[in-house]
């Protein structure tokens, strides 16, 4: 087992595990946390796929921007900090073993599938380089449209704002 085997089942684990977490979690905060973990798990993975730039900017935009953004959210928000209590049906001991059950499945499908093992030299090529090009001759337009409505997105969150403001 090679360590690209190694790390790709860490990373894979961490994505998992930050996704049950987030989904059985009962306060918003440890959701939050959980749904980062996912992230850098994700970015990993990218990276560990010769994808560096989507790597890092899913470092940077989900696991850095939005978490942070999630959890000023939920602090500058009114909650009641109380647990719910969740009892445990025979439904959710039931889903538990479905998914038990799925994940085996899919793990053995996995296992006895037949992978090519002739490596693939994505190394050679940059991916920056062919992001941009792609986005600046071929996706133009839908870039610059994008652009527009984050745009508007961003002026009508302030006007917004500014009118709750000048209600209270």
């Amino acid at each position: 087992m090679s360590g690209q085997v190694i790390a790709f089942f860490v990373l894979a684990l961490l994505t998992i595990g930050g996704a049950v977490f987030m989904i059985s979690s009962t306060r918003v905060v440890h959701m939050v946390v959980s749904l980062a973990f996912t992230f850098l798990g994700i970015a990993g993975l990218y990276i560990l796929l010769e994808a560096e730039f989507v790597g890092m900017t899913q470092v940077l935009v989900y696991s850095g921007a939005i978490s942070i953004l999630m959890l000023f959210g939920i602090m500058l928000t009114r909650h009641d900090a109380m647990d719910v209590m969740v009892r445990a049906g025979w439904t959710k001991q039931l889903l538990r073993l479905a998914i038990v059950v799925f994940f085996i499945i899919v793990g053995f499908t996995l296992y006895r599938a037949p992978w090519d093992g002739a490596p693939v030299a994505f190394s050679e090529q940059n991916n920056v380089k062919e992001i941009g090009i792609q986005m600046f001759t071929h996706y133009m337009i839908p870039f610059e449209l994008v652009s527009v409505l984050l745009l508007v997105a961003l002026v009508g969150s302030i006007i917004l704002a500014k009118k709750e403001a000048d209600d209270e």
